[in-house]
């Protein structure tokens, strides 16, 4: 079984060493043996490299961008988010997923980006943009999905991005008026992630909403959050007995 059987032993990524998890389907001249120590990968363009001299050689092309392809959507004190069409943004996108998958055992989108919008979230400093997680949703999902695919890079997990990430989704699918929901099923470490955010969620909204009483319907039109998982998760919660407000304190 080739999910199993890990290709690449560590990547580099800007400052950053990881240890992959997991095999991923990269070109077979890159891991000629059928195992390679390291790839290398440019932060900036996701082009990878077999060796770090090639890497060095090719960030030193002039005028190189130091930032994601596609538009920067939304930018705060401390992160830029940038939006990628995987039409468009074919060679990066797909570099991306290969990155992912050696850290997604379930992933199964490698080659076919061109029906996925990808949003990649950056850090800034005086040298660029560097990238820390990313988001992929379908341009168009029959199944009212606001999210594929997700990952926060290893090197940066355990600070917040990975919320941020879900919230970014949601705040896509509040701008086109819709109820959504990442795509299921979902991994171990997804499931753990997406309870925690529509508990905190649905509970921040639960102790400042004005209203003696609402329902499930008010909570996806505020929310966004579909119905069936605001459900299962005032049930997580137990609270869809109150009929008054709830206090986030009785979590």
């Amino acid at each position: 079984n080739l999910s199993w059987v890990k290709n690449i032993k560590f990547v580099k990524l800007g400052k950053y060493i990881m240890e992959c998890w997991y095999f991923s389907p990269f070109p077979k001249e890159y891991y000629p043996n059928g195992f390679a120590e390291c790839l290398y990968f440019c932060e900036f363009s996701f082009r990878f490299f077999a060796t770090k001299e090639e890497l060095v050689r090719y960030q030193k092309k002039p005028n190189l961008p130091r930032h994601p392809p596609g538009n920067e959507i939304y930018r705060d004190s401390e992160v830029s988010m940038f939006e990628l069409d995987g039409a468009v943004e074919k060679v990066y996108c797909q570099n991306l997923c290969y990155f992912a998958k050696l850290f997604l055992d379930h992933k199964t989108l490698y080659w076919d980006v061109d029906p996925f919008l990808f949003y990649v979230l950056c850090t800034r400093d005086e040298r660029g943009f560097h990238p820390v997680g990313y988001f992929s949703k379908e341009k168009y999902s029959d199944m009212g999905y606001n999210l594929a695919c997700i990952l926060t890079f290893p090197c940066v997990q355990r600070v917040g991005y990975g919320r941020f990430l879900m919230a970014f989704s949601y705040e896509l699918s509040k701008k086109e008026e819709k109820a959504g929901s990442p795509e299921k099923p979902l991994s171990d470490l997804g499931a753990v992630g997406y309870k925690s955010y529509w508990a905190h969620t649905i509970l921040k909204l639960l102790r400042d909403y004005p209203g003696q009483i609402i329902s499930i319907m008010d909570i996806t039109r505020i929310t966004s959050i579909l119905p069936d998982d605001v459900q299962a998760t005032l049930q997580m919660l137990q609270l869809l007995h109150y009929t008054g407000g709830a206090d986030a304190d009785n979590d």
